[in-house]
């Protein structure tokens, strides 16, 4: 799946110095079709390097590939419409209604001034539906709860209909239930047999990353270890950069799932 020629984004020696600190150190990364969750401690450089891959955040050395192109040489437009973005704390103006928030996510298909037509009322429609936000699509985001906001910004990443979404803690006030809804429309998305989409989270959920098809651990700004959360080197190198507070079993269905590791103290 993200073997070479496969990946929709590609890092080659990328590196990031913010400040005086070398926030990213050496990454080599492919990303293609299917859900893969960055994760790590904190000040580990997973947002940094999220924001890197999406042609935000400059490098001092090594490259970001679109589709085999230097990410530095891509036109804004052509970008948008390959990659979408959700920033972990998303600002958008509260005076706009749910549905008129989740259209600007079509700009990147129609222009900032084109019209909207059947095409993007169908992309918006969806949208809000898997993202259940459509039964108050004309309230106003400041009558939102934060876990409401959460939804309507996926929403309009969502209407993009890119082929490669990088959401950062795209779990941010999402209560149980809507994180489960959450984890479930990310492996649909990655796994949509009509058009596979590259999903890329940022998580802290460990257990909502655990249902990932892929883990890339990062821990002082380098990859630690990269492959299925099933996979006993994966999970030896989540245990180290987490300081061995978290376990590991398997839940009746034979999948890996995690626990903090609090003894008996």
């Amino acid at each position: 799946m993200n073997g070479p020629g496969h990946g929709l984004l590609q890092a080659e020696q990328l590196r990031v110095r913010l400040g005086t600190s070398e926030v990213l150190r050496g990454i080599d990364v492919q990303i293609g079709p299917g859900w893969t969750a960055l994760v790590g401690p904190n000040g580990a450089g997973k947002s940094t390097l999220l924001r890197a891959l999406a042609g935000l955040q400059a490098s001092s050395a090594g490259q970001v590939l679109l589709d085999g192109r230097p990410m530095a040489r891509t036109l804004a437009a052509d970008r948008a419409q390959r990659l979408a973005w959700l920033a972990q704390q998303g600002e958008v103006t509260g005076e706009l209604t749910v549905r008129e928030t989740v259209e600007l996510g079509r700009i990147a298909r129609r222009g900032l001034l084109g019209t909207p037509d059947a095409a993007d009322q169908a992309a918006v429609d969806q949208a809000m539906a898997l993202t259940e936000c459509s039964a108050w699509q004309q309230r106003r985001l400041h009558q939102l709860s934060g876990g409401e906001r959460q939804r309507v910004l996926l929403a309009r990443v969502l209407a993009t209909e890119a082929p490669l979404l990088l959401l950062d803690e795209p779990t941010t006030h999402l209560d149980a239930p809507h994180q489960v809804t959450l984890a479930r429309l990310l492996r649909r998305l990655a796994h949509d047999t009509a058009a596979p989409r590259a999903v890329l989270t940022v998580l802290h959920d460990l257990p909502i990353a655990l249902r990932a098809d892929r883990l890339l651990v990062l821990d002082a700004g380098q990859i630690q270890a990269d492959g299925p959360p099933a996979d006993l080197g994966v999970q030896a190198a989540l245990g180290r950069v987490f300081g061995h507070a978290i376990e590991f079993d398997t839940d009746a269905h034979g999948r890996p799932r995690v626990a903090l590791a609090l003894g008996d103290g």
